[in-house]
């Protein structure tokens, strides 16, 4: 008698299923420069090259359809999947969208989510060529593929930094995990009392960020014309610290985070402060900020060092040294992984 033993999917999360899947795997096109464990795979088409990309969004699990307005929805479907396109350094070109639809939805329903994927086509200059539709008995999931280009000589890897380059960031951190914490505790407050109407007010940026987020297109933009390129690039999806763990893998090195560095906005550090939570917890793990993460040359410190878009929150290190999170009375804290795991549908 055989091995009867099964392996749960939990076991594995996400990140590890997908290695395990894809584990045999063998690139055997000539055309096919790079597939799985990047944003994007990468296609040759001779001095330009084609970025590939897909996601899903599922409700219940990526989504919550009572506080999720389903043009925002829309628009946050599309502008997710430009952000992996965005974290290779290229600029996306067209978009399909695949719907799963339970009876519960109508066509009006659709019509309102369609403004939202239109609108940020509209916004990004992209063009939506295509999808599929299909029945699902529970609730709605939408899948979205994004096709970019990139110059062959200006793709960035998550696997190109280097010991003593520095680690940047766009933005600010932890604004979408903070914009639904919010949304989460009025839900709560609705369900307990009905008809109390949630309490918003002051919380417009973080609630934009979780709701509606902005792929960082203009920081690739903005990082070509000041002749910068990154030596390793990666969206945050997951938290800062899955995704600095994901660039020291790919990479081979350690790091060093710097907790006083971490830019956090006003409304995050507010609504920290509210449910006795940490924000530097928040910036680390959070996750949905879809801003950019990448490292550069200390060379290219001086082209960079005033534009308020960028932060330098620490250092790439050798291997040896560990990833760290160095805290503001300098103590040296091993970064962990706690950022959401989709397969998991929870923190890691």
């Amino acid at each position: 008698m055989g091995d009867n033993s099964t392996t749960p999917l939990t076991e594995l999360g996400e990140f590890g299923l997908i290695d395990h899947l894809m584990k045999d795997v063998e690139i055997k096109d000539k055309s096919t420069i790079f597939g799985s464990g990047d944003d994007a795979a990468v296609i040759n088409n001779g001095i330009y090259q084609t970025l590939i990309s897909t996601d899903m969004l599922v409700e219940g699990v990526h989504f919550d359809i009572t506080y999720s307005p389903l043009k925002h929805l829309g628009y946050k479907a599309v502008v997710v999947n430009l952000s992996d396109i965005a974290a290779m350094n290229g600029m996306p070109k067209q978009v399909t969208i695949s719907l799963a639809i339970s009876s519960r939805y109508t066509v009006e329903a659709l019509d309102e989510l369609y403004k939202g994927i239109k609108l940020a086509c509209e916004t990004y200059g992209v063009d939506l060529v295509g999808g599929d539709t299909t029945t699902s008995r529970y609730g709605l999931v939408i899948s979205v593929a994004v096709i970019g280009q990139v110059m062959a000589d200006n793709i960035v890897y998550r696997s190109g930094a280097k010991e003593n380059d520095l680690i940047c960031v766009s933005g600010t951190l932890g604004a979408a995990y903070a914009g639904l914490m919010v949304l989460e505790r009025e839900k709560k407050a609705f369900k307990a009392s009905k008809g109390v109407q949630p309490d918003l007010q002051g919380y417009e940026y973080i609630l934009e960020r979780q709701l509606k987020p902005e792929p960082r297109l203009d920081v690739i933009k903005a990082l070509q014309q000041l002749n910068v390129k990154p030596t390793a690039m990666i969206d945050i999806s997951d938290g800062l610290a899955s995704e600095i763990l994901h660039i020291c893998e790919n990479s081979d090195t350690g790091a060093d985070i710097i907790e006083e560095k971490l830019p956090i906005d006003h409304q995050t550090g507010k609504i920290a402060e509210e449910m006795k939570l940490d924000p530097t917890t928040i910036a680390m793990n959070g996750g949905e900020d879809y801003e950019l993460l990448f490292t550069i040359s200390q060379s290219d410190y001086d082209k960079i060092k005033d534009n308020p878009a960028f932060a330098v929150v620490g250092y790439i290190k050798e291997r040896n040294a560990g990833v760290n999170l160095i805290a503001r009375d300098q103590s040296v804290n091993p970064i962990k992984a706690q950022g959401w795991d989709a397969l998991l549908n929870k923190r890691l």
